[in-house]
Formats: structure tokens, C-alpha cells, sequence
């Protein structure tokens, strides 16, 4: 009989780069927040991956950017620490590189620190011909001695078995970490916030800087009168400024509507139940450089 493996995999690389969709998908549930903007991801998030001969960690970062805030520093830190502190690494770029820019350098100086056993993912490959991926796969081979290099489009299905088989590869011998039945380390409450945010950033956009924190208040498994059971959640968006309260809120009220619509049909789908959701505005200047706010909310 085959050996039982398990190990945690960092999934790292440059904000927007694919990170997320790429843990959603080799998790097979929603576990964190996509929108199309940079730092979407501030927390390390853990999904779970239960297969018939291994257990698999993926640890999905923060992206690397130049950090400007306390809040920026704090992320930056933590996908330093996952790099550092896991088995095998799975280092995310874009085929459209043409070379290792500054970003990508930057971790593959702590990834040649580390010393790990690396796993190469080149997404986006739907925008670029065979050419030029085969120059930038030559590019990244004289960098580094990476464990396989896989070229993939993460919104793609077909790719998911061929990056576990490899990742189950380079695993140890080991333990089963988590039950069988788990496919993420976070709480309810921690993804109804990753979700109530992610929807804020798609409908937003630019509206709004990435100053945006939500945090669940109150969250409680009830019966109906129909004996149906129904979370009720009640949640609060942090934002910086007065005119930013305006936005998120909308015309009245129609934006928060839209964010509390959205936000509660995702959860209901993941969660399996109903949801009873209420949202509300607050103005909390500069949280992003407040120390004390950061850590007595942070997952």
C-alpha cells in the first residue's frame, strides 16, 4: 500500500497575478475573495485539498508589492513567512512576461533563501502564442532549478489534476493535518467577510481605493417559522474617508444593496443555507496604518 504524504504548499507571486482563482479551483470551493484589483488577498488563507493517498495545504498569500501602509507591510510580511515556512512553493506568473521583472525577481531571491522545492505555474496562456511562452520558460529555467514547470489558464478545470499529481510528487511522508471533510481552515464568519468584500471591490471599482475592511459582528444559526434553519448576519464596511461612506452606500441606499444582494447569494450557495444579511457603513480613518485595529482584526 501506498504511503499516506501531506504538506503545506505557499501559493506566492505578484499582487493580481491569479493566486486566488488558482486556490479556488484546485480547492474546488470558493475560499477567497477574486476581483480584478491588486491585494485582494490580505490574510494568508488555507484551502484543503483531500485526495486518496495525500493531504494537501495550499497557504494562498498576500501578493508582493512595494508596501506604502501598516496594513501593506503586515501583508507583505506574512507571504515572506509562507515562503519560508512550508514544503513546497508554488510560484505564480504571468506568460505575458517577457522577463523576470522587478517583482518576480524579488521572490525569487527568497525562494533561491529558501532553498525549497519549487513547482513553476505560468498562467494567463490564453493571451500569448507557443513562442512566446517557450522564451519565457527558457528565461525562468536559468533562474532556478524549479521541481516542473506547468503552463496553465487557472479559469480552466483541465489543469487542477495535473498540478496536484505534481505537487503530491514532492511531498513527504506525513500525517492527515485536517478531518477529511474540511476544505478550508477559516471560520463562517471569516468567509462571509472575504465574501461581503470581494463584492464590494467588483462593484466599486475604482470608485473606492483598497481602503476597505469588513468585519462580521454577529452571526447565528436559526430555525424560521417554517423550521428551515437561516444564518443571521449582520456585518460592517470600515472605509477612511466621509465621501467614501457616501459611495459604498449609494444613491439611496442602492449601492449596499447591491454589495448585501450579491454577497448573500454567494453565501447561501457555499454555506448550504439560508442567510439573513445586514450591512452598515463606517468611517475608520487611517485603520490601514493603525497597528492596534490591524492585529485585534486580523484572522
Amino acid at each position: 500500500m501506498e504511503e499516506f504524504k501531506s504538506g503545506f504548499i505557499s501559493i506566492c507571486g505578484r499582487t493580481n497575478v491569479g493566486k486566488s482563482t488558482l486556490i479556488n479551483l484546485l480547492v474546488g470551493e470558493k475560499i477567497a475573495a477574486i476581483a480584478n484589483k491588486v491585494q485582494t488577498t490580505r490574510t494568508q488563507i488555507r484551502g484543503i485539498v483531500n485526495r486518496e493517498n495525500s493531504q494537501i495545504i495550499f497557504i494562498d498569500t498576500p501578493g508582493i508589492h512595494k508596501p506604502k501602509t501598516k496594513l501593506n507591510e503586515n501583508m507583505v510580511e506574512l507571504s515572506w513567512d509562507a515562503i519560508q515556512n512550508c514544503d513546497v512553493i508554488l510560484f505564480l506568473i504571468e506568460a505575458t512576461s517577457t522577463e523576470v521583472g522587478r517583482g518576480d525577481s524579488r521572490i525569487l531571491e527568497k525562494i533561491k533563501e529558501s532553498n525549497k522545492k519549487c513547482i513553476l505555474i505560468i498562467n494567463k496562456i490564453d493571451l500569448v502564442n507557443k513562442e512566446q511562452l517557450a522564451k519565457l520558460i527558457d528565461i525562468y529555467k536559468n533562474e532556478y532549478d524549479f521541481s516542473a514547470i506547468i503552463p496553465i489558464s487557472a479559469i480552466k478545470s483541465k489543469y487542477k489534476e495535473i498540478i496536484l499529481d505534481e505537487i503530491e510528487k514532492n511531498l513527504n511522508v506525513g500525517p492527515a493535518y485536517y478531518d477529511k471533510e474540511d476544505y478550508t481552515d477559516q471560520t463562517l464568519r471569516q468567509l462571509a467577510e472575504e465574501t461581503i468584500r470581494e463584492k464590494a471591490l467588483i462593484l466599486l471599482r475604482d470608485e473606492v481605493p483598497h481602503g476597505i475592511f469588513v468585519k462580521v459582528e454577529k452571526m447565528k444559526l436559526k430555525k424560521t417559522q417554517k423550521n428551515e434553519r437561516i444564518y443571521n448576519i449582520e456585518a460592517v464596511i470600515y472605509c477612511l474617508k466621509e465621501s467614501h461612506k457616501g459611495i459604498i452606500i449609494g444613491k439611496k441606499g442602492e449601492m449596499l444593496k447591491r454589495i448585501g444582494t450579491l454577497a448573500r447569494r454567494d453565501m447561501e450557495e457555499n454555506f448550504g443555507k439560508k442567510v439573513n444579511l445586514k450591512t452598515w457603513v463606517k468611517v475608520k480613518p487611517d485603520w490601514i496604518n493603525n497597528e492596534r485595529f490591524l492585529k485585534s482584526n486580523s484572522n
